[in-house]
């Protein structure tokens, strides 16, 4: 089994867009995206890979958008502004937890053209003030910790009725949309989406692909949100088929959600 995240970069080409991700630490996947605009970084877990991918491709660094405060999205934010001197812009509610901003954004703050064109959406539950960072024209969207693929990030500063809120709003964005999500944790996430649809066919087909791009080293991430839709349990909390199986059918949709992440926390 290779490590949870290869050494190499892996690009996409995106309507408009050219979208690097660059793994980083032990799992953690930080995003270069080059458009009309310029470059921009979703994300410094570290420099060192970040600098490397710019290198390798010519590249200089204009911005860097912070998804939330915590270290392994942090760290390596001070080297690239000290190297580029790029501007910092993230989550003005996490202000005084983040390295210093140029701008802090909020809820629907957008800015850029075309496939450049990016809008902040609130997603908090794991974090407090956490953004995810929708390019809606290109149909992409970078969500960190709060939807993973197969899964979802920890509730550690919000309530789970939060948490499922944020998921609500990021599921219905068009079911076409790529989903770059802040870690290569998709396996573990395949084998315990499995315990709450054991039958569910698009999961397991699902679970075997997994399984194959990581035998080879590859990642799991993007994935379209249709998928995570038919596949994802933390946002197929409300529907009826998902209640029944866990004998919840008259409960409201952030308790099942709750549930399902009080299981995933022990699993």
């Amino acid at each position: 089994m290779p490590p949870a995240t290869a050494n190499a970069t892996y690009t996409i080409a995106r309507d408009g867009l050219e979208i690097v991700t660059v793994p980083c630490l032990s799992d953690n996947y930080a995003y270069l995206v080059k458009g009309p605009d310029g470059v921009c970084l979703i994300d410094a877990p570290e420099a060192g890979p970040i600098i490397e991918a710019l290198e390798a491709r010519g590249w200089t660094l204009g911005t860097i958008l912070i998804t939330h405060h915590h270290h392994d999205h942090v760290g390596g934010v001070e080297a690239l502004r000290s190297r580029y001197g790029c501007k910092v812009m993230g989550p003005e509610a996490e202000r005084e937890k983040l390295p210093p901003l140029d701008m802090g954004l909020k809820d629907g703050d957008a800015g850029g053209a075309g496939p450049s064109r990016t809008v902040a959406i609130a997603v908090p539950g794991h974090t407090l003030g956490h953004l995810a960072y929708h390019f809606p024209e290109a149909g992409v969207v970078f969500t960190a910790d709060s939807l993973m693929a197969l899964g979802c990030g920890r509730v550690f500063e919000g309530t789970p009725a939060m948490m499922w809120d944020s998921l609500s709003r990021l599921a219905a964005l068009p079911r076409d949309t790529l989903v770059f999500s802040g870690h290569e944790y998709t396996q573990g996430n395949a084998r315990f989406a499995l315990t709450i649809e054991p039958e569910n066919p698009t999961l397991q087909a699902r679970v075997a692909a997994v399984a194959d791009a990581r035998s080879e080293g590859r990642p799991t991430v993007p994935a379209e949100l249709g998928e995570e839709l038919d596949t994802n349990p933390f946002l197929r909390a409300g529907l009826p088929e998902v209640k029944a199986l866990l004998d919840m059918s008259g409960d409201p949709d952030h308790a099942v959600f709750a549930e399902i992440r009080r299981r995933k926390d022990a699993f």
